[in-house]
């Protein structure tokens, strides 16, 4: 099994930058993609940012030029650094996993973490 917890939300001017970090832990298991989404009240979940196996990332229109990714491995944690953060940034950021284990291959969320951006 997977566990993943989210670190780094908090509550930040407009122009601030936050980094968000998302650990896994557990044993048995391959990692296929790694990304963050977000939701904020009376909206849809949307994806934020996502990287393959292979490094290929993509972000939301909304987000290109001020997010990135980047990923240690070694620690299967995965990061995203967010600069220039605007009010509609706000919303509970949770990441996402995919991974194959012995069983299944299956998407593994962490409990999220909440960004607030004051104008």
């Amino acid at each position: 099994q997977v566990q993943l917890v989210e670190s780094g939300g908090g509550l930040v001017q407009a122009g601030g930058s936050l980094r968000l970090s998302c650990a896994a832990s557990g044993s048995g298991f391959e990692i296929y993609t790694m990304s963050w989404y977000r939701q904020a009240p009376g909206n849809q979940r949307e994806l934020v940012a996502g990287i393959t196996r292979i490094g290929s990332t993509n972000y939301a229109d909304s987000v290109k030029g001020r997010f990135t990714l980047s990923r240690d491995n070694a620690k299967n944690t995965l990061y995203l650094q967010m600069n220039s953060l605007k009010p509609d940034d706000t919303a509970v950021y949770s990441c996402a996993f995919v991974c194959y284990t012995s069983r299944r291959v299956g998407t593994y969320w962490g409990q999220g973490t909440q960004v607030t951006v004051s104008s």
